[in-house]
């Protein structure tokens, strides 16, 4: 029955996802896992109540999937499978050693994608398990916030978004972030916290966004496509934010790191402008 189930979710994701008007903002368009010029694994992470929002467009695209143990989540790695994911079941946080093993087997040859405040919340705050694995792996994480005009809400920990037939879709993308490889207590703290607040800004940003109906200067027109072969080249030079304060290398292995001057991150865009990235 459940193998039944996510076949049938797959299709309705496929046909109600598929009457969406989707458009993104990319800080740097080669972290999209469909962009030909795409280089290296990386971690995606996005909130829980927008994960249709991913699966629908980038399914195939040689990424695995983190998906809980729980029995209603069951459907979901079925559903997963049939629109082009791999997937491992557990949690970074909860008793998933095997889990994480399974990851960092995935992750030499996949990207890897987590819903960083599930399986259970607090909604959109983030546990630290993506913090370990991006520290642990040497991968760098990508963060991806998303929105829809007005959707409905499941009365849920999480506030599930479904949107309307034929509404706006839009998502707004981080660059990629390096997380430095020893990290203690202390420093994972700091790093969750500080990506937490950047996830919340690039879905508020996001959700103003699809709300406004306005242009966004370097937007995307967004479809659902393939990705051929992943490259497992990842480049060594250091990555290059335009937000003063941020862009600078912190250590060996260490390309980017959020400083405190964090009020600055809107400014990423290639046109250095507040609120309007680049394409």
């Amino acid at each position: 029955m459940n193998k039944l189930g996510g076949l049938l979710g797959s299709a309705t994701i496929r046909s109600w996802m598929g009457t969406l008007d989707y458009k993104a903002a990319f800080y740097d368009q080669t972290v999209d896992p469909a962009f030909p010029g795409c280089r290296g694994q990386k971690i995606y992470i996005s909130w829980h109540e927008y994960m249709l929002f991913p699966t629908y467009l980038r399914g195939h695209c040689n990424i695995a999937m983190l998906i809980s143990r729980h029995r209603d989540a069951e459907i979901l790695s079925y559903a997963a499978y049939h629109l082009g994911f791999d997937f491992v079941r557990g949690s970074t946080n909860r008793g998933g050693v095997a889990a994480i093993r399974e990851l960092l087997r995935k992750s030499r040859k996949m990207h890897l994608t987590i819903t960083p405040d599930g399986p259970r919340g607090p909604r959109r705050r983030l546990t630290p398990g993506s913090i370990f694995l991006a520290s642990r792996l040497g991968l760098p994480l990508v963060a991806m916030g998303f929105a829809y005009d007005r959707p409905w809400r499941l009365n849920s920990w999480d506030r599930f978004a479904i949107p309307r037939p034929f509404s706006r879709a839009r998502c707004v993308i981080s660059p990629e972030i390096y997380i430095p490889a020893v990290l203690d207590r202390n420093g994972l703290e700091h790093f969750r916290r500080k990506i937490e607040q950047l996830m919340n800004r690039l879905t508020e940003e996001a959700e103003a966004w699809a709300e406004s109906g306005s242009r966004k200067a370097g937007q995307f027109i967004l479809r659902r496509r393939y990705a051929g072969p992943l490259s497992h080249t990842a480049s060594n030079k250091p990555h290059t934010c335009l937000a003063a304060g941020l862009a600078r290398r912190v250590g060996p292995g260490v390309n980017f790191q959020l400083g405190q001057q964090f009020n600055c991150c809107p400014n990423w865009g290639l046109n250095n402008a507040p609120g309007k990235p680049g394409g």
